[in-house]
Parts: C-alpha cells; sequence; structure tokens
C-alpha cells in the first residue's frame, strides 16, 4: 500500500487549505498569505532595525556624499551574520507565541519581551566587530527601533486583513416604523453576506399594526424609545416613518438620539437636529440624512494614527518601568499583577480595561461593604482612604503609573489617549438621566479634559459637564494641549485616588 508523502513543514499549509471545501479556500488561503507576510516583515523589521541602528550610532564617521557612501562594501561575514540574526530573530518570535491564530489580551508584552530578546542577538556583531563600529548602544536601539517597526506592521496588516465590519464590530440598529419601507430596508441591510449591521427590532407608535414579516420582530411602542436607548447599546436609530403624517413623532425621536448620544438617519432633511451634526449619505440604496454627536472626518484618522505610534513608542521607552512595577507588585502583595475590569466604551460596548493591581486580592468583592463611605456624590465610586489599596498602589495612584497598561488598550482601539475615562458597569448602571449617556458617543481616554484641570476632586456634576466640553469642541489642537497638561498635572499629584 502506498503511503502518502508528508509535505515539508513550510510548505504544511497550502496542503492543509488544499483539503478544504472550496466555501473556505479563499479564506484559508488568504489567512496562510498573511501569516507568512506577517513572519517575513517581522525579519525584514529586524534586519532594518539592525541597519538603522548602525548608521545611526557611526553618522560621525560616514561618507559625506551619497556617492561615498554607495561606494561602501558589505563584507561576507556580515552578510552572513545577518542571514544568521535574522533566523534567530524568527525562531524567538515563534516561540514566544507571536504566530498564533489565538488572540492574548497580553500579546503586547510578549511583543516587547521577544524583541528584547531577540535582539540581543546583536551581539553577534559586536564580539565580531574588529573595528569596533558596532557598540552595545546600537544594540538597544536596534531593539527600539525593531520593536517599533513590529508594531507598525502588525497594525498595518491588522487593517489590510480585516474588514471594516469585523474591525468596527457589527453596528447594532434599531428600526423606528414598522410599514413597507421599514421592511425593505432591513431586508437590504440583511441581504449582504457579512453584513455589518444587525437589526435588533422594530418600534412603531402606539395603536399602528406592523407588516406580517416583522411583526415578531416589534420591540415595542415609539414612546419606549429613550428607555430601550438606556438598557440596551444601540449604535443607530433608523427612522424610515412617513413624514407628512408622522412629523411630530420623527422630529421627538430625533431629539431623544440626540440627548442620548446615539446616531440618528431618517429618509428626509426637514427636522433640526439637537445636539447632532447632520451629513448626507447612501445606505443600501436608500438616501438618508445622518445625524452624528460626532463628526467622524479626517481627523479622526490622524487621531487614531497618532495614538497607535505615541502607544508603541510609551511601551517601548517605559518597558523597563513597567517591568520593574510588575516584579515590585508581585513581591509586595499576593494576587495578580495586571487588574482587568469591564468597562463601558464608545456606544457602551464592553470592553476589557488593564491596569496594574493597587489593591489587594478579590478587591471588587469587599466594594459593597463600602458604598456608604463613597465620597463623590452621583452614581461613581471614589473613596480617598480606601482600605483596599496596598502601600504601593497608593504610590502608584498617586503617580498615575498604575494607568500605564492602558496604552495595550489604545493599541486595541478600545481607548485613545484622550477622551472621558471609560466607566465602571457599576458606575453605568447607576446613571439615572438618559442624557449621561451622550459621554459614550466617543472613544474613552487614557486622560480627559477633567484629569488636567482637577482630577478626582471634582463634583460628578463638574465632571460630566468637562466630559460634554470636550465633545462638542473637539479638536487635534485640544488633545494636544490635554495631552501637555497632563504630564504636570500628574506630577503634582492632584487629586489623584
Amino acid at each position: 500500500m502506498q503511503t502518502r508523502r508528508e509535505l515539508p513543514s513550510v510548505f504544511r499549509p497550502f496542503g492543509e487549505y488544499r483539503a478544504l471545501s472550496s466555501n473556505t479556500r479563499a479564506e484559508a488561503f488568504s489567512s496562510i498569505l498573511s501569516d507568512r507576510a506577517s513572519q517575513i516583515s517581522d525579519v525584514l523589521c529586524a534586519i532594518v532595525s539592525v541597519l538603522a541602528a548602525f548608521l545611526i550610532t557611526n553618522l560621525n564617521s560616514m561618507p559625506a556624499n551619497v556617492t561615498g557612501f554607495l561606494a561602501l562594501r558589505v563584507s561576507v561575514k556580515n552578510l552572513l551574520l545577518t542571514t544568521v540574526f535574522a533566523i534567530l530573530w524568527a525562531c524567538v518570535f515563534r516561540a514566544f507565541g507571536l504566530y498564533e491564530k489565538r488572540a492574548s489580551p497580553f500579546s503586547g508584552l510578549r511583543l516587547i519581551a521577544a524583541s528584547a530578546c531577540a535582539s540581543s542577538f546583536a551581539l553577534l556583531f559586536v564580539f565580531t566587530s574588529r573595528a569596533g563600529a558596532f557598540k552595545i548602544n546600537a544594540v538597544v536601539l536596534s531593539w527600539i527601533i525593531a520593536l517599533f517597526l513590529a508594531i507598525a506592521t502588525r497594525f498595518g496588516f491588522r487593517l489590510l486583513r480585516e474588514p471594516a465590519a469585523r474591525r468596527n464590530h457589527v453596528r447594532q440598529a434599531l428600526i423606528i416604523g414598522s410599514g413597507q419601507r421599514a421592511m425593505r430596508l432591513d431586508a437590504e441591510l440583511n441581504a449582504r453576506r457579512g453584513s455589518d449591521y444587525e437589526v435588533l427590532g422594530f418600534l412603531d407608535s402606539a395603536g399602528v399594526r406592523p407588516v406580517s414579516e416583522i411583526e415578531q420582530r416589534m420591540l415595542g411602542e415609539l414612546s419606549q424609545l429613550q428607555d430601550i436607548l438606556v438598557q440596551r447599546p444601540v449604535d443607530e436609530v433608523l427612522i424610515t416613518l412617513p413624514v407628512k403624517s408622522c412629523y411630530a413623532q420623527i422630529q421627538n425621536a430625533i431629539e431623544i438620539c440626540g440627548r442620548v448620544g446615539v446616531e440618528c438617519k431618517y429618509l428626509s432633511d426637514i427636522f433640526q437636529p439637537s445636539f447632532a451634526q447632520e451629513g448626507h449619505e447612501e445606505l443600501r440604496g436608500f438616501n438618508v440624512t445622518t445625524l452624528k454627536p460626532v463628526i467622524l472626518d479626517a481627523r479622526f484618522i490622524i487621531k487614531r494614527g497618532f495614538d497607535v505610534v505615541a502607544a508603541s513608542l510609551g511601551l517601548t521607552l517605559l518597558s523597563p518601568l513597567l517591568l520593574i512595577i510588575a516584579v515590585a507588585i508581585k513581591v509586595s502583595s499576593n494576587g495578580p499583577i495586571i487588574f482587568s475590569q469591564e468597562r463601558h466604551g464608545r456606544n457602551r460596548r464592553r470592553f476589557r480595561m488593564y491596569k496594574f493591581r493597587t489593591m489587594v486580592d478579590k478587591a471588587e468583592d469587599l466594594q459593597s461593604s463600602l458604598e456608604q463611605s463613597n465620597e463623590v456624590f452621583g452614581p461613581v465610586f471614589k473613596m480617598r482612604n480606601d482600605p483596599r489599596v496596598t502601600l504601593l498602589g497608593m504610590f502608584l495612584r498617586r503617580s498615575s503609573l498604575d494607568e500605564l497598561p492602558q496604552l495595550l488598550n489604545v493599541l486595541k482601539g478600545e481607548m485613545s489617549l484622550v477622551g472621558p475615562r471609560p466607566l465602571p458597569l457599576r458606575d453605568v448602571s447607576r446613571f439615572e438621566e438618559a442624557w449621561l449617556l451622550r459621554r459614550f458617543c466617543v472613544v474613552p481616554g487614557l486622560t480627559g479634559l477633567w484629569q488636567v484641570t482637577a482630577r478626582s476632586s471634582m463634583r460628578f456634576e463638574d465632571w460630566v459637564q468637562q466630559d460634554f466640553e470636550y465633545i462638542d469642541n473637539w479638536s487635534l489642537k485640544l488633545d494636544f494641549v490635554i495631552l501637555a497638561r497632563t504630564i504636570p498635572a500628574v506630577l503634582r499629584g492632584i487629586g489623584a485616588v
């Protein structure tokens, strides 16, 4: 009996691809190419980082003109060393599990550790350099450059690989109306495979009989719109009511969406928006007017790009400090190093926010016994002398060093460097006014307007007012001003708890 010859490991993914059904081959082939491209880019980043570090640390001895620079020769020895270095780099990255398909919340930390370990092999150039041109400082510099390039290329591959629907999550939509237009819009939103919309249900005025196709998906009456928007995350409200007979109902729905901070689309342009800003677009063949709490123009692309670059540099440059803090937490008290907690992000989507642990282990279980000691009037909980905070935790909080792991949240796109602070589920569940939810129409931030004024010492009413002031007057200049004022505010430690 003839045995099947096994493919070499480097070609095995393509053999596995051939065994797949035709429906999944395209996706699998794209994944294989993406994985190979990611590995190749990591090796190229390593080589570029070594060359760049060598050139930067030897600028004084480099030829003064382009012709002299191009005339430089590369020895066979250095080519062999570069090849060995690249192979070792790839092996280290694979050993750290950076090519696993299963996502990890700490992949950023693994990338830092892997690049630090792999960069140590640049000592090969130090030990074999007869003229001493490659020094220890070049090894450190090559690690910083390689880590920055690896993070940047990974972010670029993510943008190319993932469709917008998967990056931004499926948009949860609510349709107001229950007639033929509502039914056609629902059919168009769900007609495409992999649609980026999920229709949660329908609302209409009292006494209106819906068409039979959507009767079972009615969520209630139009008078319940605000309650529904408060109770569950909704990205968009789509209004299909007839203009002439339902003018007042449509205007009321628009005002509610503006007050709560939910994007609204309607099939006419004769209504006056409240808090929202108006724009026009096409939605699955329907010409609609969109009312957005915040206009997402090209400036937000710049903001996101700055977030990625700054967070990458921050994690790279601060990695020794992060390691020291991690060791200090582990040695000084029992419990995990990183504390993660579910918070509400943009459009109240939940995500896990990371911080260095500053409290005793399982401190959340003790919070109910401390509720009567809350020092902030309103739904949030703050205590200056919280008995759960450890001695090291007091220092980390006062210096705001406990917030540094949130740079990982910034890289993942769950947070920005500047924006309203993400609130715990416990605090948001105690919001009594629907208008408070408008603070969730933007991505939450590592720092914000109220952090650079009075920080935690502010009243909740002033705190929320500052959040709305930031949302209504947002600009790139305002972000840079807040970032510039954050450093002295942190150094003074004003109001930090």
